[in-house]
């Protein structure tokens, strides 16, 4: 073949990956399972996979089944497990760790291990011990670990450890481990998101239909539509006022959160608000660190429109105050990258970030339209009722009664929240308005949504509930 024609023949699979740049932004999108398969094929792409950090950079182990342990029961039936001979010294750990660990010690054999900076281990049996190996040892350097929904976890052992490496006296350079992904709920496989998308459109035509050809085009329809909705859904659940973003995790978690305080990021952060802060507050309102739970969107307090503590901003604030953004980043093992959000206001800035926790809330924020009121606009009346005598308490009544408070105006705007339906929570007045309905026969308020047996019936232009109890 004459030179000319070698000239104009496309460029091969090798050439693609050679480069480092196509190799850094399509390895991530091949499975475990793909790359090792595509590195036994020659001598040439196992010494160029194997060779180059940036294919192994992004390391995601969930959907390998050798790293699944079955949850059915260990001695069915009586024979193949104690048929097995176990060591004695095994400890529960080290079983639950064996399906993992036996797998990382493959990729430690083949000097892929040390290239590893983000590691997804969603799901997958994950105790303590293991990620102890994995936050301390040499061999590991691994700065991105996402153990959302692990099995077999010890908690108390898994703040134990984390709490060891962020230590005063650590030594320096450490912690590797910059980002634990560990609050929130796992992401979805591709390869259901890809089921569903084939089934709610139409069939896969021509030669991307087939397994395995063109990767690139793979790569292209995963990263425009199921990526960019899981990374707009995440933001909205923290940027936007979506109420209850997270539930709440054990109470001795916000202290390892307040050690490990610019060392590790976490997908949560802890509640600003300035009721935690003993320099701002009475010691009698004074709250222990607590981990934020609620999302209350940019727009701030109903009143001012703010809050106390500032509103946290990406590249203006402390990492700190801002939590890890799901799924985690594909290029890059920053911290950076895993808490940027994609969102822009319409002066293309930032978004604010307003988190609470309900301890802060209690009272001044609506459970149905997720308005609220910060502390220096609406100060909660505190329960005195039980230290007012008898007499008092008469007082009080015929006080009421001679001198009824007036109703507010169409001018007054009514702030708080109170609890008038077990099934809507604590709403605001303008929620009770539209929720609440008051019959005009037994001139009882009841919810039409949630009170058992109650419906709406209108007689001559009256509303009237319609239960056993009631009319």
């Amino acid at each position: 073949m004459h030179a000319d024609a070698l000239d104009r023949l496309p460029p091969t699979l090798i050439d693609l990956l050679a480069t480092a740049v196509v190799l850094r932004h399509t390895a991530p999108y091949i499975p475990v399972r793909g790359l090792l398969d595509l590195a036994a094929t020659c001598t040439t792409t196992r010494s160029l996979i194997d060779d180059q950090p940036d294919a192994w950079r992004h390391l995601d182990l969930t959907c390998i089944k050798s790293a699944q342990i079955d949850s059915g029961p260990i001695d069915v039936g009586g024979v193949s497990w104690r048929a097995e001979r176990m060591d004695e010294s095994l400890t529960e750990d080290d079983f639950y760790a064996g399906p993992l660990r036996g797998i990382l010690n493959r990729f430690h054999s083949r000097w892929t291990l040390q290239y590893v900076q983000t590691l997804i281990l969603d799901g997958l049996s994950v105790p303590a011990d293991l990620v102890r190996e994995i936050v301390s040892e040499d061999r590991y350097r691994v700065k991105v670990l996402s153990i959302r929904e692990a099995k077999n976890l010890n908690q108390g052992k898994l703040q134990q450890v984390l709490r060891y490496i962020c230590r005063p006296t650590r030594p320096g350079a450490t912690p590797k481990l910059k980002a634990l992904y560990f609050f929130g709920p796992k992401d979805a496989a591709w390869n259901v998101v890809s089921q569903q998308q084939r089934l709610a459109g139409s069939q896969a035509l021509g030669v991307t239909a087939s397994p395995g050809a063109q990767v690139g085009a793979q790569w292209d329809t995963r990263c425009t539509s199921p990526l960019t909705a899981d990374l707009f859904d995440e933001e909205s659940k923290w940027y936007q006022p979506t109420g209850r973003a997270l539930r709440r995790p054990q109470s001795d978690w916000p202290d390892t959160l307040q050690l490990c305080k610019g060392l590790i990021a976490f997908d949560a952060v802890l509640c600003r608000g300035p009721r935690h802060d003993i320099t701002q507050v009475d010691s009698k309102d004074f709250l222990q660190p607590t981990i934020a739970t609620i999302a209350l969107g940019p727009a701030g307090c109903g009143t001012c429109h703010t809050s106390p503590e500032t509103p946290a901003v990406f590249g203006e604030s402390h990492a700190s105050a801002l939590p890890l953004l799901a799924p985690p980043p594909l290029h890059s093992s920053t911290t950076r990258a895993a808490q940027i959000p994609h969102h822009r206001d319409k002066h293309h800035n930032p978004p604010k970030l307003i988190l609470r926790c309900e301890d802060c809330l209690r009272g001044r924020w609506c459970e149905r339209c997720n308005r609220w009121w910060c502390e220096p606009c609406y100060q909660e009346p505190l329960p005195r009722t039980h230290l007012r005598t008898e007499l008092q308490h008469a007082e009080l009544r015929e006080h009421l009664a001679s001198s009824p408070p007036p109703a507010p105006g169409p001018h007054i705007k009514a702030i708080g929240v109170r609890r008038d339906c077990w099934g809507c929570g604590r709403i605001c007045d303008a929620c009770r308005t539209v929720r609440m309905r008051l019959c005009r026969v037994c001139r009882q308020e009841f919810c039409p949504e949630h009170d058992t047996g109650s419906r709406l019936h209108e007689v001559r232009g009256a509303v009237v509930c319609l239960t056993g109890g009631w009319c």
